[in-house]
């Protein structure tokens, strides 16, 4: 599939050959591979290692590897159910706090190669990577900072060690779309057995510009994630939301690595951004991130999963949902039941755009000309789009749905290889001769999708009410999905 970013480049070569030049860029833009996360939209977490067989969230370092033994581990099972899903990719914990790695480190005792499973020639990153290949997800990887079990940590010796299994993971498994950095570093730990709390200046320990420099590297595709960046960012909670008011855009200077000062700008960015850093909603499918039986019964709602999905996707972010796998290496079934309910409510809510193809009006269009006409935001084709003159910062598009139509849906996409730019924006619909006012919204960017109660209605208006620059407009679609009783 082409990215946004190739279609960006093909549409401006074309348009800089006609009487009306596109748009110039507004604000910070996104990079390719920033482009590429956001069509990801949706995909896993895999929480699985040390702690799965402990029953612990955090575990110290002091663990042993003999007690990594899953009887019948199956990551193919494990994307066979993501891609089933409706997910585009899988982020696995190749190393978490207590520092057991679930690759064959060379650098390391504490991992896969000395556990019982497989008789130490496993490695659950290889396998989880011809897994993903096989079921056409992409992989990410998660290398814990902190490392509780590792005598070094908190020394310039780490920093090394560090860097070395970053190596390994960057250039021996492929592709990898996401490189996951946690938050948490620092405390107490085993630390080779002196079993003491050490802490570190999380701003200057990890040298991060140098650490970041080896996945640009050897994977120049990969974005990154940590709290503040540098391409991605935390969205400052992890109970699946951020805010209606969501800007991809931060001031990079105010978040130093490690250091997070503002919960509210990581939530709903920054519209005088100086960086395109967009918010990823990270969030677990049960209430812990790794396994615990006792929560067998605790696998999150349809209802409540599916707010997240439009808090998240639905709220300019993508969403990062966690599925812990058990002590046999497999997707528990209460979880794998409730993913399927998910995709299946997802697959009827979005299953007909009520919008395509159908008649659409604006009240500006960009040097009259039909490279810009109101007819590209419901063609299906993401490189069109429709603009204004650079002066019109308020415009409506108006769609004739010809006959009644019932809705309860709206999906609006700005065009961002162009920035992000609409700051209020209103939907009204034209129920029985007269507009009604069905929402009043904030910010656009990459997707906004808006519920409400069902209406009814001949046309349907889309006003962007105040903007940064002149709107660049290239999807709006619209849908009725089933309602869902409350559980």
């Amino acid at each position: 599939m082409r990215s946004a970013y190739l279609f960006f480049i093909v549409a401006l070569t074309l348009f800089s050959c006609r009487e009306t030049p596109p748009p110039a860029p507004v604000g910070p833009l996104p990079s390719e591979r920033q482009l590429a996360w956001h069509q990801m939209e949706y995909y896993a977490f895999i929480h699985f290692s040390m702690n799965t067989f402990t029953n612990m969230e955090w575990g110290m370092g002091s663990e042993k590897p003999e007690q990594f033994n899953p009887t019948a581990l199956d990551c193919r099972q494990w994307a066979r159910i993501c891609k089933a899903a409706g997910m585009k990719g899988i982020i696995l914990t190749a190393k978490h706090h207590d520092g057991f790695c679930l690759w064959p480190s060379a650098y390391t005792e504490h991992s896969v190669k000395n556990s019982p499973w497989e008789n130490g020639k496993g490695d659950v990153v290889k396998e989880l990577s011809e897994a993903c290949k096989e079921y056409g997800l992409k992989m990410g990887l998660y290398l814990s900072p902190w490392d509780r079990n590792h005598a070094d940590y908190g020394k310039p010796e780490y920093i090394t060690y560090y860097r070395n299994q970053m190596k390994e993971l960057m250039g021996n498994y492929g592709e990898i779309f996401e490189v996951w950095f946690d938050g948490a570093n620092g405390g107490t730990g085993w630390y080779g057995g002196a079993n003491e709390e050490r802490r570190i200046d999380r701003t200057t320990y990890y040298d991060w510009e140098n650490t970041w420099k080896i996945v640009r590297e050897l994977q120049p595709g990969a974005v990154m994630f940590s709290d503040g960046g540098p391409d991605i960012r935390w969205v400052g909670n992890e109970q699946g939301w951020a805010r209606p008011t969501n800007w991809s855009l931060l001031k990079k200077k105010d978040f130093a690595p490690g250091v997070v000062d503002n919960l509210e700008h990581l939530r709903a960015g920054q519209e005088d951004g100086t960086d395109w850093i967009p918010a990823e909603v990270d969030v677990s499918i049960r209430p812990g991130w790794f396994y615990h039986p006792a929560e067998d019964t605790l696998v999150k709602s349809l209802p409540k999963l599916l707010d997240i999905y439009y808090h998240s996707v639905g709220r300019n972010a993508n969403m990062l949902l966690n599925i812990p796998v058990d002590q046999r290496g497999l997707i528990h079934e209460a979880d794998s039941a409730r993913l399927m309910e998910l995709a299946e409510a997802l697959k009827a809510g979005f299953a007909t755009d009520l919008a395509f193809g159908k008649k659409v009006t604006a009240t500006s269009i960009r040097g009259k000309s039909k490279h810009y006409g109101a007819a590209n935001v419901n063609d299906n084709n993401p490189a069109t789009y429709w603009t204004t003159g650079d002066s019109a910062k308020q415009a409506s598009l108006t769609i004739d749905m010809i006959n009644p139509t019932a809705f309860n849906r709206f999906l609006v996409q700005e065009f961002i290889p162009l920035g992000q730019r609409v700051k209020k924006f209103k939907i009204e619909a034209l129920v029985n001769d007269s507009w009604q006012t069905i929402a009043e919204e904030t910010t656009v960017g990459y997707k906004r999708i808006l519920r409400f109660p069902e209406v009814t209605a001949t046309k349907i208006r889309f006003s962007v009410e105040d903007a940064k620059a002149c709107p660049v407009i290239s999807t709006i679609q619209v849908f009725k999905a089933p309602e869902l009783s409350e559980e």
